[in-house]
């Protein structure tokens, strides 16, 4: 009996170990690599931008040491040239016969006084010309920054709005694509897409109308635009933007006897007619 009471105890030990490593093992292979794959892009983004902020604070200091030690070597030599000059005049005064040396000095002082004015301004303006290239470098490089971080964080969201499954969370994403630039006309068109998902017919055909005036050869605005005009029972204006959306992109011809906002079409004879015409042409 006691022998038989310590079996059934081991066993109930082994039965709780195996449950407790299936929970482990359900819970470690059931996280979302998509959403792992999320952060680690992120973060790679992160450690780029991060990279590329030390480069450029790295270079810029370097060019400003530079300038610095050109300066320093340039007053050095002006400043050696002075001394080179004033002994030369001070020989040939002395040649010359000049008897009067406060006049040697007078004369010289007058001559350093025109040469180190000269000399200053030159050099004034060789630092104005320095300091106003890079003051354009420095403008250049900082607009370089926030259009890389600018197309970091719309990577970044259309990344976000590949992921979420409701419409009104994409279509919030894409307000956001779009304060960052108003003219991402895929964006608008991605936007347009989403609103007709959620019957927003007429919104959904204003920007697409939108979009093909900020680009007249984006193809899938014409698509967008067909959709909205199938389910507002503007047939005709559906089917030649059906027309040139083909037109400009060739591979949209597969979709159009699948796209479900075309079911209003498929009785007008136009429709039966494009329809036929890409069957025959595959």
């Amino acid at each position: 009996m006691k022998n038989f009471t310590i079996l059934l105890l081991v066993c109930m030990v082994f039965g709780t170990v195996q449950v407790t490593a299936m929970d482990t093992t359900k819970a470690v292979f059931g996280q979302p690599l998509m959403e792992r794959y999320v952060l680690d892009e992120l973060k790679s983004v992160r450690q780029d931008h991060q990279a590329l902020e030390a480069k450029i604070s790295k270079e810029l200091a370097q060019a400003q040491l530079k300038s610095a030690d050109r300066a320093i070597e340039y007053t050095t030599n002006t400043t050696n040239n002075i001394f080179y000059i004033i002994t030369a005049a001070a020989s040939l005064l002395v040649l010359l016969g000049w008897k009067s040396l406060n006049d040697i000095k007078r004369s010289l002082k007058e001559s350093t006084e025109r040469k180190l004015h000269t000399l200053t301004e030159d050099y004034e303006q060789r630092l104005n010309t320095i300091e106003d290239k890079m003051r354009e470098r420095s403008k250049v490089i900082i607009d370089n920054q926030e259009k890389i971080s600018s197309t970091n964080t719309i990577h970044s969201l259309w990344m976000r709005a590949g992921l979420e499954k409701s419409e009104e969370d994409k279509i919030s994403i894409y307000d956001e694509i779009l304060q960052i630039n108003p003219e991402d006309i895929e964006a608008m068109t991605y936007k347009a897409d989403a609103l007709l998902e959620i019957e927003e017919v007429r919104w959904a055909l204003n920007l697409a109308d939108a979009a093909i005036e900020k680009d007249s050869s984006y193809a899938l605005a014409y698509w967008q635009r067909a959709c909205a005009s199938a389910r507002l029972d503007k047939k005709d204006e559906a089917i030649q933007d059906i027309a040139t959306a083909i037109e400009l992109s060739e591979s949209l011809k597969e979709k159009v006897a699948k796209e479900d906002h075309f079911k209003t079409l498929e009785e007008h004879p136009h429709f039966q007619e494009l329809i036929m015409r890409q069957v025959n042409n595959n």
